[in-house]
């Protein structure tokens, strides 16, 4: 196996990451419901357009197996940098190898590299083998004091 930071413009990449894409959306932990084609062949452009985005594929041979994609933000705590990881898809026939934790590392690395204060991630309730991989890369739940609680994710969709 070997893994790479993404080239968003390499064919070989973008064809990993939009066969990575399209499996994740139709996993229960990635909501099950397929992406629409405009969303798999725009993703590649709309990310490489995006300042600090990320994007490391495994692979087997040539065989995309999974996929980490993190977007840059920002800690005005810190006023610094920091990067969200915001997919992590390993192919079902490749979960229990450890790619996910190497992917993370390999992350940590380049997000040490520039300066990034933190990774941070959001993980579902229930996804219990995530959480598992997460603790043991370090993660924990985000809260600034105890007392106050752990964060917690929320949305508002706008389209």
């Amino acid at each position: 196996m070997t893994i790479e930071i993404a080239d968003y413009q390499d064919p070989c990449h973008r064809a990993g990451i939009i066969k990575m894409m399209a499996a994740y959306a139709l996993d229960p932990m990635g909501g099950g419901e397929a992406l629409s084609d405009d969303v798999l062949n725009n993703l590649c452009d709309a990310l490489a357009g995006e300042a600090g985005a990320v994007s490391l594929l495994a692979f087997d041979k040539t065989k995309p197996v999974a996929l980490l994609t993190a977007l840059r933000g920002f800690s005005t705590f810190k006023c610094q940098p920091l990067l969200n990881i915001h997919d992590v898809m390993v192919l079902p026939e490749y979960r229990g190898q450890g790619l996910s934790v190497q992917m993370i590392a390999k992350l940590e690395d380049y997000a040490r590299g520039k300066n990034y204060c933190k990774l941070t991630l959001e993980v579902l309730a229930n996804n219990t083998a995530a959480q598992r991989v997460y603790r043991h890369c370090g993660f924990a739940p985000y809260e600034l004091d105890p007392l106050q609680g752990a964060a917690t994710f929320w949305q508002k969709s706008l389209a």
